[in-house]
């Protein structure tokens, strides 16, 4: 039996072809930065099955696929499972402080309305 094992290569831009105008729409989207915040928590590459979203997996898919191809992660397959792994140095070669800027406000933001969250109650 010969095997036939195929790389499924996914498009990934050059470092020249990632524009500021795309990152920063891959990262306006809550679901997408909070993919961005999980993938900048570890070291590793994570299986698109270890995101709980609160969407549907075609739309998952959607913005894997916007983050993928502004430049912001890198997606390969490994075996059946598609891994990410967040392209920060390349970000950071590309705009300096952009991406710690983002999650620093994220997290900010997430805190401030938890503390308004419980101030309400």
């Amino acid at each position: 039996m010969t095997d036939t094992a195929t790389t499924r290569a996914l498009a990934h831009p050059g470092l020249a072809e990632i524009r500021l105008e795309a990152v920063l729409h891959a990262l306006s989207d809550p679901i997408r930065l909070s993919i961005v915040r999980d993938l900048a928590a570890t070291p590793d590459e994570l299986a698109c099955s270890y995101f709980d979203l609160p969407v549907t997996k075609s739309t998952t898919t959607h913005h894997f696929r916007v983050l993928r191809e502004a430049g912001v992660v890198r997606q390969a397959y490994r075996g059946t499972a598609k891994m990410n792994g967040l392209r920060g140095a390349e970000l950071e070669s590309l705009f300096p402080g952009l991406l710690d800027s983002v999650l620093a406000a994220a997290a900010a933001e997430e805190t401030r309305l938890a503390r308004e969250g419980a101030s309400s109650k």
